[in-house]
Formats: structure tokens, sequence, C-alpha cells
């Protein structure tokens, strides 16, 4: 299998002017084309810049507890194992939208994923030679518009089939504070909703190491899950099992996983030109 070598060959600058995306794309509510760039870290400069977003996103704003050695910066085990995709204010160069990227062989050099630290994932281990693993999303406060999620996933979307990967996984966030309900019930809510209409086969069920007792919350509130949850439910992800709670960062966090297969049409070509 043809892999992405560490470092990574550098991403095509993808630039998108403002106007270049005649139509908003539906997966993200509100998308507005807006002057950004995307491209992979290629030094340690660059991965700093990612993980002072990270840090000003999940330490500044949700309130996390991070264990980083680094003093503003959300640093952990496997950043060094892993590609960082950067999306750039145009005009400023300010890194403003990110995630981490876990290859298959990064992840045998790790030891494991970041998802095998909140899941069992022993019945994914037919797919561990062509999944990744995606990780700490976030986008600046002042950028969370549709052009800035777009380029991200155009850039994966990109990265996946130039790599010969199909499977993408990870943990998706429910702040345990969430749309004003509290103490994980639109958490609970949420996966009730979900293992309706988008739970995947048993094949692919994981189990939370330490989980969110979703039995003993009001699962009938009718929570509206987060916009990039919902994002990811129309390109196709399926959620893998109950939640798991990460007391670090005070979320409830799904595990999801989205396949290149089930792209629908549409966004196929949208971000493929397939």
């Amino acid at each position: 299998m043809n892999e992405l070598p560490t470092p990574t060959l550098p991403l095509s600058l993808v630039t998108l002017p403002r106007g270049s995306l005649h139509r908003p794309d539906p997966a993200v509510a509100g998308a507005r084309a807006q002057p950004v760039s995307v491209a992979w870290a290629q030094h340690l400069d660059e991965v700093r810049q990612a993980q002072r977003l990270r840090h000003l996103v999940f330490a500044g704003e949700m309130g996390a507890r991070l264990q980083s050695p680094l003093d503003g910066h959300d640093v952990d085990l496997f950043d060094d194992y892993c590609e960082h995709l950067l999306v750039r204010d145009a005009a400023t160069g300010e890194v403003v939208g990110t995630y981490r990227v876990l290859t298959p062989a990064q992840a045998r050099r790790a030891g494991s994923t970041y998802s095998d630290t909140e899941f069992d994932l022993t019945r994914l281990r037919g797919l561990r030679e062509r999944m990744v693993e995606l990780g700490r999303s976030c986008v600046h406060p002042d950028h969370r518009h549709g052009g800035v999620i777009l380029a991200l996933w155009g850039a994966l979307a990109e990265f996946m089939v130039r790599n010969r990967l199909d499977v993408m996984i990870g943990c998706a966030s429910i702040p345990m504070l969430h749309n004003g309900v509290v103490s994980g019930t639109a958490a609970a809510g949420i996966w009730q909703q979900l293992r309706q209409t988008h739970l995947a086969p048993i094949d692919y069920h994981v189990r939370p190491r330490l989980p969110l007792p979703v039995e003993q919350l009001d699962a009938d509130l009718g929570v509206e899950p987060p916009a990039l949850i919902k994002g990811y439910l129309r390109l196709g992800a399926k959620v893998l099992g109950a939640p798991a709670w990460d007391p670090d960062f005070n979320t409830a966090d799904l595990p999801m996983m989205m396949r290149i297969g089930d792209l629908p049409a549409r966004y196929r070509k949208h971000f493929l030109g397939a």
C-alpha cells in the first residue's frame, strides 16, 4: 500500500478565493466562501501553530484540563506521529483550522491510536491497514464558517485517495454543557437518536473504556447534535457505539467511522471531482 512517508510530501496549496465556491455545501450549515489556504505542516514551527490554536479552543474556550509540557499549547504523545493539516487565513497567514491525521504505519509506531485509549477497538482490527484516525479538529472562533471546514474536508479526501486509504475513524466530542443542557444529558439524548438512524453494523461496534452513564440520564430532550457531527453524518459517517466520557476535556465522545466508499455522490463530486 502506498502510504505518505514521514515527513510528508507537501500538499499542493489550495486557495479558496472569495466567491470561488459557487454553492454552499449542505454538509456545513451557514457555509460561505472565504479566502483561505490549506497545506500540511512541514516543520515543527507549523505544528506549534496548530497546537496553539488547539489550546485556545480546548482550554481557553471549552475549559479542558490539558496535560501539556508546553505552556499555551495542546501537546500530547501522538502529535509527533501525526500529520497536521492547517487552514490559514490567506490575508494574515494565521492558522484558523486544523486536523491531525494518524496513518496506519504511524499508529503502529505509536503503539495505538488516541481512540484506542477511549474505546476497545477490537472489532476494527481488520480495517487497521487502511484506516486513519482523525483528531484534535478545531476552528478559530472568529472563522467558523463553511470555507474553513470545506478546505479541511477537501484536503482530507484528497489525502485518503492519494494514499489508497479508505476508512477514517475518530472521536466526535459533545460538550457536557451543550445548548444549555448540562451533565451529559445532551450527549445521552444525541446517542439515543443516532443509534436509531446512524449506527454501524454490529461487526464494527466498539466499547467505551469509561462509559458515559447514558442509562441514568434523561435521553428524551430532543437535543440537536453539534454542527460538525451533523456534517459527518451527511458525509456518510456511522456511529460505532455508546459515548465515552473524557474527564480532561469534559466531553462525551462518540466513536465514529467514515468510509470513502460511503461518501454520497454529490460530496464525492464536490471533494474529489469524481
